[in-house]
């Protein structure tokens, strides 16, 4: 591991970046990863959304990802699901790589993830 590695290690930590398929989001969600952050990212592409978690695997990053619309209610319900077992309740970072008309529906996240998750504030 080298010197930059061991001094930004993200070992052990969990993240969720929403647009993780492409962008700032994608170049976010492989900035974690390498650091060594198991990330969780959604997508409304499905193709777009599996055809990454490949090509992640593949660098020996550990992603994990659904498909949702975060306009949609039951999508975010959904994903706050999926969050729950893939993290076992534990959330460190959270990304919002979404447009600005998306914010009302990551507010939306963040208030569910208070009820939800156990969230753990602490210096890194």
């Amino acid at each position: 591991m080298g010197c930059r590695e061991q001094r930004w290690s993200l070992k052990g930590m969990t993240a969720l970046v929403t647009g993780g398929t492409r962008g700032i989001g994608f170049a976010i969600v492989e900035e974690l990863a390498g650091f060594g952050a198991r990330v969780y990212t959604c997508s409304r592409n499905e193709k777009e959304l599996n055809e990454r978690i490949k090509e992640w695997e593949g660098k020996g990053f550990s992603v994990s990802g659904s498909v949702c619309d975060l306009s949609s209610q039951d999508d975010r319900e959904k994903l706050i699901g999926s969050l729950t077992s893939a993290f076992d309740g534990k959330l460190n970072i959270l990304v919002g790589s979404l447009p600005s008309s998306y914010s009302i529906f990551f507010n939306h996240i963040i208030s569910q993830f208070s009820v939800r998750f156990q969230i753990r504030a602490s210096p890194l």
